[in-house]
């Protein structure tokens, strides 16, 4: 990155030589990211990340496809920045049906099959939970939302860059994903749209004002961030398989050794998930009371997108947990640089602050 921070600090649709230099990277970078899930280059529409991306798929499908039909299918465990989409176009008219989920977390394709309606021209259904790594049976999502004639599209953001994805064997029309979630710089992200038929997607424009990004998303390009996201893809595609096994055993050790404390379980399907993810419920444990006594560890008690809210997690609650049991519930994320000694610091640590907890709480009872 730092060359386009430092010398070539030129704008990528400028026509001067130094602008041209700018361009390559940026059609470079645009290349890995569609090599990374299968995709043609043209069909990679780069925004400020995951959010921006959602809201130009959610919105630019409604505004286009309106003569078509106003109905919209997702799910009650979907990401924040989907949910508060659909509800604004609830606001303006349009019908949107959100799917239930199992105490798996996952979505049973007949449910969506007795949904689906004439005048449904969306699903959007998330490839991977974002806090428990559930991971969803897209293609046959999409194969019911393709027999009824609408789109289908998946908020990947947590999946891409660590799961093998291919958008024409998944049957996915829109894919949404930001960088920061493999590694690239924060701020970048992009939203795959496909432009081949069967079912090519046309979506009215959300930023207005220059044209770019095939007149979906103006805006002058952040060359340094789009460079670091497609360096950031590369890596991912010649590091994923490996990385995976190594990221795998330390998530299962430590969830093999936390599950060793009492009334302790996991959130959620168990094989079907992300490698990096881990759920933990410590019934009669407060999260946030952990998260403060977890010194030097960074865990979560739900999306960092709704840390600032009081109320339970509402993807543990899709899934059938009481408000007790939700606000007793940590999500542990492994990445790529996390070892065992850390894995091992952080049961103990776990281990100290649960007792401790349940400790203070027998003892007001």
């Amino acid at each position: 990155m730092m060359p386009f921070l430092t010398e070539t600090y030129s704008n990528a649709s400028s026509t001067h030589q130094f602008g041209g230099k700018a361009f390559e990277a940026v059609k470079q970078a645009r290349k890995e990211i569609s090599e990374l899930i299968g995709a043609e280059s043209h069909e990679i529409i780069f925004t400020s990340g995951a959010t921006e991306a959602i809201n130009l798929a959610i919105k630019g499908i409604a505004e286009h496809s309106s003569k078509k039909g106003n109905h919209i299918i997702t799910s009650l465990a979907e990401h924040s920045a989907v949910l508060d989409t659909c509800r604004y176009l609830e606001k303006k008219g349009y019908n949107v049906t959100y799917l239930p989920v199992g105490a798996d977390g996952l979505i049973d394709p007949d449910w969506l099959q007795s949904e689906m309606r004439s005048d449904t021209i969306l699903v959007s259904i998330m490839m991977a939970n974002n806090e428990t790594g559930v991971i969803q049976s897209i293609k046959m999502l999409s194969d019911v939302t393709h027999q009824h004639g609408a789109f289908f599209m998946t908020d990947a953001t947590q999946a891409v860059g660590k799961l093998p994805i291919k958008v024409d064997d998944l049957g996915i029309d829109l894919l949404a994903f930001s960088g920061h979630k493999f590694y690239a710089p924060k701020g970048v992200g992009g939203l795959f749209v496909r432009s081949r038929r069967p079912n090519r997607v046309i979506l009215d424009t959300l930023i207005h004002g220059g044209g770019h990004e095939r007149g979906m998303r103006s805006g002058t390009l952040n060359v340094p961030g789009l460079v670091g996201l497609g360096k950031a893809a590369r890596i991912s595609m010649d590091q994923m398989a490996e990385e995976g096994k190594k990221i795998r055993l330390l998530r299962d050790e430590l969830e093999m050794k936390l599950l060793e404390i009492d009334n302790t379980v996991i959130n959620g399907e168990r094989v079907q998930r992300l490698y990096n993810t881990s759920n933990i419920c410590f019934k009669g444990a407060d999260a946030d009371a952990m998260i403060i006594g977890l010194k030097n560890i960074a865990v979560s008690n739900g999306s960092a997108c709704t840390s600032a809210s009081i109320e339970p997690s509402h993807v543990l609650k899709a899934m059938g947990l009481s408000d007790e049991d939700a606000f007793s519930s940590l999500r542990f994320s492994l990445g790529r640089f996390n070892n065992m000694k850390e894995v091992l610091s952080v049961v103990n640590s776990v281990k100290e602050v649960v007792t401790s907890l349940r400790a203070m709480n027998q003892v007001k009872r």
